[in-house]
């Protein structure tokens, strides 16, 4: 990845794509695989809340309503700060998706890179449903993908995403995790 690998790797929700947050050719390797347009939100991978900090400006109550979603099956959708590169962040918006996922493979490549991942989930033109056989991965992305890291089914419900860049939160997307800790969230 760190010499602009794409890969195909499982989360606790479903498959997605990374690449290394810092190498604009395969962040447009994983747009042209995704057929996404540069309005499509890509989501910056983090180990932790410290990481997202970085990236993404975070006040009390946003801090507490990812507090209680992470590690989980969630997409935050939150201000990028002024140190986030403009490539990484939605074009009009200036917004930035962010996750912590719940599962040991990304867990291990966040360890070894030192630095989150630039992720979408696995999601292919046409297809009504993400990939989730890691045999069916490699088959159909073999000569556009650098690896397929195979974890078994992991699903094809993909993450529950929130718009936390307004006030009261935006369920832009109910998926896998559950919007019981999000009701109620109010700006404390």
């Amino acid at each position: 990845m760190r010499k602009g690998g794409v890969i195909a790797y499982p989360t606790d929700s479903c498959y997605a794509l990374g690449c290394h947050i810092n190498d604009k050719n395969a962040l447009e390797r994983l747009r042209a695989i995704r057929g996404a347009d540069r309005h499509h939100h890509f989501t910056l991978v983090c180990a932790d809340l410290a990481a997202v900090g970085h990236y993404a400006r975070l006040d009390t109550w946003q801090f507490r309503v990812l507090k209680s979603c992470t590690p989980g099956p969630y997409t935050f959708l939150l201000h990028a700060t002024r140190e986030t590169p403009r490539r990484l962040q939605h074009e009009r918006r200036r917004t930035i998706g962010v996750r912590i996922p719940d599962h040991p493979v990304p867990h291990m490549l966040l360890t070894e890179l030192g630095e989150p991942l630039m992720s979408s989930t696995l999601l292919l033109p046409g297809d009504p449903q993400p990939l989730t056989h890691g045999q069916e991965i490699q088959e159909r992305l073999e000569h556009v993908v650098d690896a397929v890291l195979d974890g078994g089914d992991c699903g094809i419900e993909p993450t529950t995403v929130v718009d936390l860049s307004s006030s009261p939160p935006v369920i832009v997307r109910e998926g896998k995790g559950s919007l019981e800790p999000l009701i109620g969230t109010t700006r404390a």
